[in-house]
């Protein structure tokens, strides 16, 4: 296994279940303690964000001359501020991340697949990019309304993110012209897609598992039946600019904490599986990819289930599709 980051204390207990939010702590000192480190986060990580907007505005005069000029300011302005919320985590909160599972090669262009439990999980994300130095090369699948949000959401304007409604006709020809950019200037990529479409609760695994069932299919314990139509016209329209999938899995053997709970430096431990995935070994047909992600959600349910028994995720996993030996 590998670590980043340091830890104080806590096991994994038997009785974890999923979707066990953090608790807070029972310590009053502790609680106050935490909302004024919470608090100092929060304000300088807005202020600095609304400063970078403005930096990135002005890039656009940048982008009149050099279109490569322009997304090499911006992805250095991405690097700076998602490093600076990585670094808050592993070195002022000493967050402990345990990673298992497949290393992943530097300079990789890779579609990276991951689990959505709570807006936690983008933070975990950006430590693990840091890791791997590729914070700049990351794309975002994001809610189209998200644009409209002061800080992040125009911030991620400038970084060529994808923008959806959640309605493949809709959404289709924005997507396809924003790869159309990754493939034409070569830009380097690490695209997130959480393939569920949505955080998971209690109540929607509920109507994912009734979705599942009247199609036929296994219905998850611990995910929501994912969304293929996205994932499959990302694979085609990418193949040749990815080499590889990352199939990510995040856990929570504390209990699934809030944004607001990370911020205030309440998460000691978080585990991190990944498995990875030539795109060549993917195939070819679009019902075939479908089928691939499903399989791969399965498995990576199975996955969860094992790290909810035993609070930790095993050394290594079979790729998808690939038998145990």
């Amino acid at each position: 296994m590998r670590r980043w980051g340091c830890f104080h204390g806590m096991c994994a207990g038997d009785d974890l279940v999923p979707l066990k939010p953090l608790p807070e702590p029972d310590s009053k000192l502790e609680r106050g303690l935490g909302l004024i480190r919470g608090s100092i986060a929060s304000s300088f990580l807005f202020s600095t964000l609304l400063a970078v907007n403005v930096i990135q505005t002005a890039s656009i005069v940048i982008k009149l001359f050099s279109q490569t000029a322009f997304r090499r300011v911006n992805r250095w302005i991405a690097n700076l501020w998602w490093g600076w919320c990585a670094l808050i985590a592993e070195k002022v909160y000493c967050t402990e991340f345990i990673m298992s599972g497949d290393d992943v090669p530097a300079r990789e262009n890779a579609i990276v697949v991951l689990n959505h439990q709570a807006m936690a999980d983008i933070t975990v994300m950006l430590s693990f990019a840091r890791s791997k130095k590729r914070l700049g090369d990351l794309k975002w699948f994001v809610k189209d309304v998200f644009k409209y949000v002061p800080g992040a959401g125009w911030g991620m304007l400038f970084l060529d993110c994808l923008f959806v409604k959640r309605n493949w006709m809709d959404d289709r020809d924005h997507i396809h012209r924003v790869f159309e950019k990754i493939m034409n200037y070569s830009i380097p990529l690490w695209l997130m897609v959480f393939g569920e479409g949505t955080r998971v609760s209690p109540s929607k695994i509920v109507l994912s598992q009734q979705y599942a069932g009247e199609r036929g299919f296994t219905p998850l314990q611990h995910l929501l039946f994912p969304r293929t139509k996205g994932f499959v016209a990302t694979v085609q329209a990418l193949n040749g600019h990815v080499q590889a999938v990352y199939d990510v899995t995040i856990g929570y053997v504390e209990g699934v904490p809030t944004l607001w709970q990370w911020t205030k430096g309440y998460v000691r431990r978080v585990n991190v599986h990944v498995r990875r995935s030539l795109i060549d070994d993917l195939p070819e047909e679009r019902d075939a990819i479908s089928a691939w992600l499903v399989r791969l959600y399965e498995e990576k349910d199975a996955l969860l289930d094992s790290f909810y028994r035993d609070g930790f995720f095993p050394t290594r996993l079979p790729a998808p599709g690939e038998t145990s030996k």
